[in-house]
């Protein structure tokens, strides 16, 4: 079978058990849940060997102690993956829900209901757990899906792929709802990629680079989400007890997330009572400053940042930081180096707080609050595929609801029209 071959069959069993699928109801595909949460359970034996197996394989190809912890599982995480299962079950079902409903002149009652997008083709890479939480949030979306892991967890993606469709098979969820790609040939993934009438959406979950290369070559809508270069702007009148507490955060608590602060943005007026201290808490917690020309007239020993720092995703304990003139330098800084993925403003002036907000345009724009909230779980979504930055069709994080479109539904008494 021709690698073309192999990726049409497998989009016609994917949208095969999409049409399946989408007619099945809240109770059974939350059965079809449960049943793939104990069985991940119950194979945990077999789960680790094929883990170990994964693992010995990156450690001979010189893979870093930071890859080789993603990639790696044990009985702790594949209970967090059974327990990620069950979290999906307790979240509403968009499916069928009806968002809008107004009556006509003639008497038409018009409404949009929510309904699977169909097929989703995710990509993603090292963290196996990955292959349970997409295949969940798919499966209670009403949609089928493809997975194609990262070749540094092959074996273990491919366990934990049969392992949910088999459980799939044991219920009435069709079991090619839930399907791994067996092939490491990456040309497999660019026959994927031109299946438009097979497949509907591709979302591809890694780095820039595998994200650059999936939307250059799909003729399949893709979701993007390229880097993350947030911002948080103190202005003025920011409380700087508050401001010191939300830039640790936004920079510390876990520097290689794309929702992390990559540049600091500060006021003139406040700057000399807020950047000394702030960058020595920041320097002790091991955080490399790098600033522009009125920082390091404030503070010593801070590195000059060049151009390229405005627009670095650092993902590391590095920190660009510029003065401003004042809120329109903001957000002029964030219009030209910003990535539309996160940024904060830190103020107790209401109206600032407000024409921030309506001036940015990022996927989540807070104020006086940590950029690490941009993520599903913490806003309420309970679970998320991943953060889009691309604005068609999803903004932000996307949780169930983010995995489904609307569709017109129209209810007459006999109208026809004149």
């Amino acid at each position: 079978m021709s690698l073309k071959e192999e990726a049409i069959l497998l989009g016609k069993k994917a949208r095969e058990a999409s049409r399946r699928l989408a007619q099945l109801s809240s109770d059974e595909k939350n059965r079809a849940l449960l049943r793939m949460a104990d069985r991940l359970l119950e194979q945990k034996e077999l789960l680790l060997k094929e883990n170990e197996k994964d693992l010995k394989q990156a450690r001979k190809a010189g893979l870093s102690s930071a890859l080789l912890d993603r990639v790696a599982l044990n009985p702790d995480r594949i209970v967090a993956m059974a327990k990620g299962l069950k979290e999906v079950v307790a979240l509403p079902d968009p499916v069928r829900e009806i968002v809008k409903m107004w009556r006509r002149p003639n008497g038409l009652q018009v409404g949009k209901m929510r309904i699977p997008l169909g097929v989703i083709f995710i990509i993603y890479e090292a963290r196996p757990n990955v292959t349970a939480d997409a295949a969940a949030l798919c499966l209670k979306s009403g949609n089928a899906v493809i997975l194609r892991g990262g070749s540094e967890a092959h074996l273990s993606n491919r366990a934990i792929g049969t392992i949910l469709s088999q459980a799939c098979a044991e219920t009435h969820v069709p079991q090619d709802a839930i399907q791994v790609v067996e092939s490491r040939d990456r040309d497999l993934v660019n026959e994927l990629l031109q299946l438009e009438e097979y497949i509907d959406l591709v979302i591809p979950r890694g780095g820039e680079e595998l994200i650059r290369n999936v939307a250059a070559n799909s003729r399949v809508p893709v979701i993007k989400h390229y880097k993350g270069v947030c911002h948080v702007y103190v202005d003025r009148e920011a409380s700087l007890e508050m401001a010191e507490r939300i830039c640790m955060n936004a920079k510390v608590q876990r520097p290689a997330v794309c929702n992390a602060m990559e540049t600091l943005l500060v006021h003139e007026a406040i700057a000399p009572a807020f950047l000394p201290a702030m960058l020595a808490k920041l320097k002790e917690a091991g955080v490399e400053i790098r600033g522009c020309e009125k920082t390091q007239a404030l503070v010593p020993n801070v590195e000059p940042a060049n151009e390229a720092d405005w627009t670095a995703e650092y993902l590391d304990l590095i920190l660009s930081v510029r003065v401003v003139q004042d809120m329109d330098a903001a957000i002029d800084h964030i219009e030209r180096y910003g990535s539309q993925h996160t940024e904060t403003i830190v103020t107790s002036n209401y109206s600032k707080a407000r024409e921030f907000l309506d001036r940015v345009n990022s996927s989540a724009v807070l104020v006086n609050a940590s950029t690490c909230f941009n993520d599903g779980g913490e806003l309420g979504l309970g679970a998320e595929i991943g953060i889009s930055t691309s604005k068609i069709h999803a903004f932000g994080p996307m949780g169930l609801e983010e995995l489904t479109t609307t569709k017109f539904v129209v209810f007459g008494d006999g109208q026809v029209r004149e």
